[in-house]
């Protein structure tokens, strides 16, 4: 299988191995599709390497069921790769604008508080913060603290964070940053989203 190689290798002190099993922060951002599919496609080869799996979704409706938790739910019992634990932290839809979204303010102020309590007890080797930098970007949730809080986690815990408007703290904080940018959709010629591609 072919390997990527680094076009510079810091002079920080480190082994390639240490530096090659340092915990990373990515961040799936921009306006075009699959910054979440990304995410659950990277916690399948977590789940493949049998890493504890903690997904935290923000701003989507508790009651929406998407494919990728049912997917991963079964994989998670199955016994044969990584636990997967799945939390919903909001009610209402990511492209709701902040009016009249108190309640989903407090939520995701706690759904924050959890995932700092999980990160200080190591709970998981992969966090995939879905939708994430929706509350970061309304201000629900202060940037400097998500990033001095990430910065001193302690052990080998990679988070994922997905949403538009990711604050340019955090993309300019983040190791592995993706911008997914639309350059065609079917939304644009009138077509809703379908079963089986949009959920």
């Amino acid at each position: 299988m072919p390997q990527g190689q680094p076009s510079v290798v810091p002079d920080d002190g480190l082994t390639t191995r240490q530096r090659r099993n340092r915990p990373l922060v990515f961040v799936h951002t921009g306006v075009g599709k699959g910054k979440s599919t990304a995410a659950f496609g990277l916690a399948l080869r977590a789940w493949n390497q049998g890493w504890p799996i903690g997904v935290f979704q923000f701003v989507k409706s508790a009651k929406w069921k998407v494919g990728e938790e049912n997917a991963l739910r079964v994989l998670g019992a199955s016994g044969e790769g990584g636990s997967v634990d799945w939390h919903k932290m909001g009610e209402g839809w990511s492209w709701v604008q902040r009016d009249g979204q108190m309640d989903n303010e407090d939520k995701a102020r706690e759904g924050w508080e959890q995932v700092k309590r999980d990160l200080a007890a190591e709970t998981y080797r992969l966090y995939v913060l879905d939708e994430f930098a929706y509350p970061l970007h309304w201000g629900w949730i202060d940037t400097d603290e998500v990033i001095s809080v990430l910065r001193d986690r302690p052990g080998t815990q990679h988070v994922v964070i997905t949403g538009r408007n990711a604050p340019d703290k955090l993309v300019d904080f983040a190791d592995l940053v993706t911008d997914m940018s639309k350059v065609k959709h079917p939304m644009d010629a009138g077509q809703k989203g379908q079963r089986g591609i949009e959920w």
